[in-house]
């Protein structure tokens, strides 16, 4: 799903005009990413958790070449899925 199909499908539901949609979904994803910039993480009621978190620096190994090189330490965006949410895709 697209940010366009996300907002027309908001907008169908609720009776909200496709530009107010719009400016609620940026609205709602610049707060989730200041949030997780700060370092706080984000929980979402029936859907699940949204956290930043360190990974540490590691030796990756090129398939081809076999040539080793060291990956730096990074900061990575995780998700946790609500136990409901989890037992739902097992039933698909």
């Amino acid at each position: 799903m697209t940010t366009k199909e996300l907002i027309s499908d908001i907008a169908a539901a609720s009776g909200i005009s496709k530009a107010e949609v719009s400016q609620l979904v940026s609205a709602i994803s610049q707060l989730l990413a200041d949030t997780l910039l700060q370092g706080t993480p984000v929980h979402i009621q029936d859907f699940g958790d949204f956290e930043l978190r360190d990974k540490k620096e590691r030796i990756t190994v090129h398939p081809k070449t076999g040539v080793r090189t060291l990956t730096p330490a990074k900061k990575q965006i995780t998700f946790k899925q609500n136990p409901t949410l989890k037992a739902d895709i097992k039933n698909i």
